[in-house]
């Protein structure tokens, strides 16, 4: 009795040791001088302490009586049997032991993981479990600050399960550690480190466990580690930072090789498995998202390259599918604001592929498709343009890949070979990429961006750059083609308030300098822009297919009032409109699309941006249609019907949207006319699959045609300006037109020289001196012969341009300079005159002085700048 009353004295006492020393506090060294403490006691004291820092061995080893309180309280948590589970009586206790003297927290888990290292080398695996549950209970009770020691040890015997080969172990300590992950600690660590945990969990997600719902259990436990990897250090400054690369690196691929194994792991078809236990894929997935939504501006690019990197190694991007369905999940996961920085990767990740195989190219602009189509949504920022300028560029490098059959442009063979269908389907692709982006941008962004394309496609009389050497004409054609498409996809479903702003005088005069291209594609998509851009309320498919209607009203067009916005942009471009509408119909190769486009064309303006004067303008175009299919013997037969049948079905239409009673009846009359004498002039026989038109036309007159000047006096009669329409409207053909028929860069460089020659004094002098004969007025009106001979002398300009030697063609540009230099000396002789003198005179005597031009003259230096 006397002995068990000394040993509770003696804990009582060291209990106040000091935590951090590991020895007694000053203060109780001299405890021999108190009256309760005898000289044996002392002995015994000292006993006590040494067996608080020493495993006991022998006779005092074995007396549980003299060993600390917190080992005897550790040791009585374990139950003889480990199937009868932790002594949660004892459990308690050892609880409340903790909480009351928090000191003694990391003796406590120094003993227990040492219990646990001798239990996992023997093999008692009942015992490990307990031990792990008291630490995990242990760890949820005590929030102290002293904490941090216990956590080392914990982190120790975590270390310890993990590194086992039994799966069960693995799982039990990533558990353990998750329960560890979710708390909160009240003091931050400064020297613990995570590194093992990083790799050992990214190891056991890509685990090959013969068992498969073994190996899920493992690969599940690696996620969920991972997960509380990312949790206990992302918001600790304190940690190694776990957005280092070397840390990304194994742990996203580790989520995306899970996550796309789907379809690879099977699982166990048990309902309870189906209710209590979520599939991996949803697990990464989640985890995958939590990791992205913690991310911060500067660690965006650290957790998207190594995905970027997976789906290279693993050729992920010809699939599409899972590469989309990433960068869905990173697009909608991380913050908004940030989003553009993934578009940037993105975009810099397809240049770099740029020599890669068209599949591989096309997947990644797929992926930037889906991402652009969520960013937009969020902030944009300066990544439009760039997005709009890497597509374009990918764009120019396939044609140049597909006509010259290599990715090389200075070798004549490729090392990998290309496939010309697949190339196309990434340019198809791409330009859909162009048109699913803009699509989700703003009208003012969107006309900026119809700004950027037009200012990359090569413009005809101009000299810009086309990219490859190699590809020639053909590339050139080529590139217009594909930047038209796009710009077509971009104007799709556009609709601006104020055309004046959706169609400015950058935009459309080199839009509309290709309406006279001899390419008949370019042609028609250059009509099919500008109907997308003027169809503000989707009428442009009511006016197909061309027919006569008898009442409009069926249509149900959507008719509103002319805005003053489009009165000015008539004012400023109607003229254009028309005379580009003019001369489209007298290409060669137009053909049934064209006049249906052109039919659109002059019928949306009509209801979208007509008033008065447009409305007499119009009728005065469909006439003049109607004079050039009689007068123009050059045309094809079917170009004549066609242009007849466009002037019938636009009167008749235009005829009714006037609604004046007598112009319809007369329209009418013609139309009925038609129909029982020359049927092939109307557009049901004429603009349709198999046209019925006759092998040559005759002369058609009399009450088939629409006679001038009864409309005139018909509409005079309503209010309409009755001068403009007894005028035959004729178009007036610039030098501009001139250039912009033209099929190649070649060509408009022959027109240019032309265009100078022309306006040389050589010339000027020849021309004055030329007298006019018989002869020189037969060759001006044989059209023929004249078209023919100056494509012949084009041609030899053409030849001259593209094989004669560099310095021949230099030494004739050097020499018109020259001749530009001397004239321009000239005009500065006759212009400049000599500067007044102070007295106000010019010259005194008989002689005048010689006059000083300005940039011969010496100023001060105060005077130059």
């Amino acid at each position: 009795m006397k002995v068990y009353r000394s040993i509770t004295r003696v804990d009582i006492i060291l209990s106040g040791f000091d935590e951090n020393k590991k020895m007694p506090l000053p203060s109780l060294r001299n405890f021999s001088a108190l009256p309760d403490f005898p000289g044996p006691r002392r002995l015994l004291l000292d006993c006590s302490a040494l067996l608080d820092h020493q495993v006991g061995g022998g006779v005092c080893g074995c007396c549980g009586a003299l060993r600390p309180r917190y080992k005897r309280l550790v040791d009585n948590i374990f139950p003889e049997d480990p199937e009868d589970g932790l002594v949660k009586a004892n459990m308690e206790k050892l609880t409340f032991y903790a909480l009351s003297a928090p000191e003694k927290l990391d003796r406590i888990g120094a003993y227990l993981s040492e219990r646990l290292s001798r239990d996992v080398a023997r093999h008692r695996y009942g015992y490990v479990c307990i031990a792990m549950e008291a630490l995990d209970q242990l760890l949820m009770a005590c929030h102290c600050q002293s904490i941090n020691l216990f956590v080392e040890s914990f982190l120790t015997m975590v270390r310890k399960l993990l590194e086992a080969d039994k799966p069960n172990l693995q799982i039990l300590g990533t558990n353990s550690f998750v329960k560890f992950a979710n708390i909160e600690e009240d003091t931050a660590s400064y020297h613990r480190s995570y590194d093992f945990f990083v790799s050992r969990f990214s190891e056991m997600c890509h685990s090959s466990f013969e068992d498969p719902d073994i190996r899920t259990k493992i690969r599940m436990a690696g996620i969920r580690g991972l997960q509380g990897v990312v949790r206990k250090t992302v918001n600790d400054e304190l940690q190694a930072n776990i957005w280092d690369p070397q840390h990304m690196d194994k742990i996203v691929p580790s989520l995306l090789f899970n996550l796309q194994q789907e379809e690879g792991i099977e699982r166990s078809p048990s309902p309870e498995t189906e209710k209590e236990k979520e599939s991996p894929v949803e697990l990464t997935e989640r985890c995958f998202r939590e990791l992205l939504g913690r991310a911060v501006y500067g660690n965006i690019k650290n957790a998207v390259k190594p995905v970027l990197m997976h789906l290279d190694n693993h050729s992920l991007w010809e699939g599409k599918t899972f590469a989309v369905r990433c960068f869905k999940i990173i697009m909608y996961s991380i913050q908004s604001q940030h989003s553009h920085l993934v578009i940037q990767q993105l975009l810099g990740h397809l240049d770099a592929n740029s020599k890669n195989s068209a599949r591989v190219r096309a997947g990644i602009v797929e992926v930037i498709s889906e991402a652009a189509v969520i960013e937009a949504s969020g902030s944009i920022g300066p990544t439009v343009l760039e997005v709009f300028n890497t597509l374009l560029k990918q764009l120019r490098l396939s044609v140049d890949y597909e006509l010259t059959g290599s990715y090389d442009s200075f070798a004549n063979m490729g090392t990998k070979v290309i496939k010309v269908h697949e190339e196309r389907q990434l340019q198809e692709s791409v330009i859909k990429t162009i048109g699913s982006f803009a699509n989700t941008l703003p009208t003012y962004q969107r006309s900026e961006v119809m700004l950027f394309i037009i200012g990359k496609i090569p413009v005809p009389g101009m000299y810009p750059a086309l990219g490859s050497a190699n590809t020639g004409v053909e590339g050139s054609r080529m590139i217009q083609i594909m930047l038209l498409k796009s710009l077509l996809q971009v104007t799709a479903g556009f609709q601006s308030n104020n055309i004046l702003t959706a169609l400015p005088t950058s935009f459309l005069d080199p839009l509309l300098s290709f309406t006279l291209m001899e390419d008949a594609e370019i042609r028609l998509l250059v009509l099919d822009i500008l109907i997308s851009i003027i169809d503000r309320h989707d009428n442009r498919h009511k006016f197909s297919p061309v027919r006569i209607i008898s009442d409009i009203s069926i249509l149900k067009l959507k008719v509103d009032k002319c805005s003053r916005q489009d009165n000015l942009f008539m004012k400023k471009h109607s003229h254009r409109l028309y005379r580009h509408i003019y001369l489209a119909c007298k290409e060669d190769s137009s053909v049934q699309r064209h006049f249906e486009s052109l039919h659109t064309l002059l019928g949306l303006i009509c209801v979208e941006l007509a008033n008065e004067e447009v409305v007499v303008d119009l009728i005065r175009l469909a006439l003049a249609l109607q004079d050039l299919a009689l007068t123009d013997d050059t045309l094809p037969v079917y170009s004549r019907c066609a242009i007849h049948a466009l002037s019938a079905a636009y009167l008749n239409l235009i005829s009714q949207l006037t609604t004046v009673p007598t112009f319809c009846q007369h329209v009418h009359e013609v139309i009925e006319s038609r129909k029982k004498l020359v049927p092939f002039l109307l557009p049901e026989d004429v603009l349709v699959e198999s046209p019925k038109i006759p092998e040559k036309l005759e002369k058609v007159e009399g009450e088939m045609l629409f006679a001038q000047a009864k409309i005139a006096e018909m509409l005079g009669g309503s209010g309409y300006n009755t001068e403009r329409l007894a005028t035959a409207y004729i178009p007036q053909i610039t030098d501009e037109d001139r250039l912009s028929k033209r099929k190649s860069i070649g060509d408009t460089v022959s027109l240019q020289l032309e265009m100078e020659s022309r306006n040389s004094p050589e010339k000027e002098q020849r021309s004055t001196a030329e007298q006019i004969t018989f002869e020189t007025l037969k060759q001006a009106i044989d059209s023929v012969n004249v078209e023919e001979l100056e494509r012949e002398r084009r041609r030899q300009v053409v030849e001259r341009f593209q094989t004669a030697p560099f310095e021949e063609i230099a030494a004739h540009c050097g020499a018109r300079s020259s001749l530009l230099q001397s004239k321009l000396n000239q005009i500065f002789e006759i212009t400049i005159r000599p500067p007044p003198s102070p007295s106000g005179s010019v010259g005194n005597g008989h002689g005048r002085s010689r006059s000083v031009p300005v940039y011969e003259m010496k100023f001060p230096d105060l005077c130059v700048y």
